[in-house]
């Protein structure tokens, strides 16, 4: 996977269980970065429901829905797989696997409301585990003196910057991490604060993760 973009996924792996007519339906949803990972979840998550009526699945891998497959596991047609595939997608969630294992109830449920029902136990369970945005982001690291340090974390805390950490010597050496593309514009705004006297190093690139709370996934 190319580290270049900024994408949504779950926050860690979990499940969650909705009953609708009597039948069960538990969602388990996992990160999954190849399709080897995601085939090692369904067979693992069949192998744990063996006696269930059945388990499908439907899986995103990739930045650009790049390996994508559902399945039905014995349901009607179109009524499982493709349902939680499009409500991975919908989420706009990226690395992911889902298995939906029912346990029927003994009430049909009709196409129209297995669909629903497949639907809304991914969406639910990926609402109840959490949606993270995965963020690339680059470390900067530049020294402080003491005096002034309260004034710059006011300012840190007031742009909303994550400061990874703070190494306490000398002088004061603050860790953090930046978008890449206002890495310049903080560079300069700190060169302002300190009036000039500021040199920065880069370190590493990394993704960090950024909870979503609000569940309007479209304006992410």
């Amino acid at each position: 996977m190319t580290k270049e973009e900024n994408y949504l996924t779950i926050k860690e792996n979990g499940s969650h269980e909705i009953v609708i007519k009597k039948s069960r339906f538990i969602a388990t949803l996992a990160r999954t970065e190849t399709v080897e990972d995601a085939e090692k979840v369904i067979a693992a998550v069949s192998k744990k429901y063996h006696d269930a009526t059945h388990n499908t699945f439907a899986y995103t891998i990739g930045l650009n829905d790049d390996h994508v497959k559902a399945s039905d596991n014995g349901e009607p047609s179109g009524t499982a797989g493709v349902p939680e595939l499009k409500a991975l997608q919908l989420m706009k969630l990226k690395n992911v696997t889902v298995v939906v294992t029912r346990y029927f109830g003994g009430i049909k449920l009709g196409a129209g409301g297995l669909i629903r029902a497949y639907s809304n136990s991914v969406t639910k369970g990926a609402e109840a585990i959490g949606v993270v945005k995965r963020v690339l982001q680059q470390e900067l690291s530049f020294h402080v003196a003491y005096n002034r340090l309260d004034e710059v974390n006011h300012f840190l805390t007031n742009e909303q910057i994550y400061v990874e950490k703070i190494t306490y010597g000398v002088d004061v050496v603050i860790h953090l991490f930046i978008n890449e593309q206002e890495q310049a514009e903080l560079e300069e705004k700190l060169s302002n604060l300190l009036a000039g006297k500021v040199t920065f190093t880069k370190g590493e690139k990394r993704y960090n993760e950024i909870e979503i709370t609000d569940h309007h996934y479209h304006e992410h």
